[in-house]
């Protein structure tokens, strides 16, 4: 090998060992990522949180799904009208629902048109169970909602509409649902859109301290949506550590290829 082959032989050797140190250390450099209650500081008690018992109220154009039983077997097939959907062990057993009508009214057999607008769960189970008495014996009655649900989009691991068929769901239980924020969403920035008579309303919050606890907002209602705000800033260095990485794989790939050229000329 002449002393110019051995010349570019270094060279090119220099210029590959850089390409690929540059690619490395730069595929090694992750931006700080922002935590839940990162603001937090050591020990912390908190006073004055939402209550986990709040109720809702059951409102026009719901679906309630309504399981009556009682002591009075035989009684009990002429109020459910239970549908089997599928066979065998994949058979499942599901409640028709009862559609809060525009008046904000049920009907149920044996007792007619029932106003239900305004009530809890408990409360029109509570009703139910007592006017039925006089046609079961000891009737037991669990309401549920089949067509209320949350909204999960923006910076999370799975968007989804989530269906919710009790009276209420934290914003921590919608983000686990919905697979928690990604190291592209910001935990600093989460907008809730709700609806409240007819009018949106919009709310950010940071989940990055406790605050949330004491909100109003902890609780998601049925039709929030929870957008989670994309860190653009993290999305644009990825894109451009990718396409350093790919610059960089092509003059590596670039330089072998000369490498191998002068080896066969010089």
């Amino acid at each position: 090998m002449s002393f110019i082959s051995r010349k570019g032989y270094l060279i090119l050797n220099c210029l590959i060992f850089s390409a690929f140190v540059t690619i490395f250390c730069s595929s090694c450099k992750t931006p700080k990522q922002l935590t839940y209650f990162s603001q937090v500081q050591g020990d912390t008690t908190i006073t004055r949180f939402v209550s986990e018992d709040l109720e809702t109220k059951i409102r026009k154009g719901d679906n309630l799904g309504i399981s009556i039983n009682s002591l009075s077997i035989e009684e009990n097939t002429r109020f459910n009208s239970n549908i089997v959907r599928g066979t065998g062990d994949e058979a499942k057993v599901t409640v028709p629902g009862y559609q809060v009508s525009s008046e904000g009214t049920i009907k149920i057999y044996r007792l007619g048109e029932i106003k239900v607008e305004g009530l809890t769960r408990k409360e029109l189970a509570t009703k139910l169970q007592k006017d039925l008495s006089d046609y079961l014996r000891e009737p037991l009655v669990n309401i549920s909602y089949l067509n209320r649900k949350v909204t999960i989009m923006g910076g999370v691991a799975n968007p989804q509409v989530l269906n919710i068929s009790d009276d209420q769901i934290t914003i921590f239980d919608a983000l686990a649902s919905a697979g928690d924020i990604t190291e592209k969403g910001r935990v600093d920035n989460v907008l809730i859109i709700r609806e409240i008579d007819s009018t949106k309303h919009f709310k950010r919050i940071d989940l990055q301290n406790h605050s949330i606890f004491t909100s109003p907002w902890y609780y998601l209602k049925a039709d929030d949506i929870v957008y989670v705000t994309p860190d653009f800033s993290k999305i644009e260095r990825e894109e451009k550590r990718r396409k350093l990485q790919l610059t960089l794989s092509m003059i590596a790939s670039g330089a072998s290829l000369i490498f191998l050229l002068l080896n066969r000329v010089l």
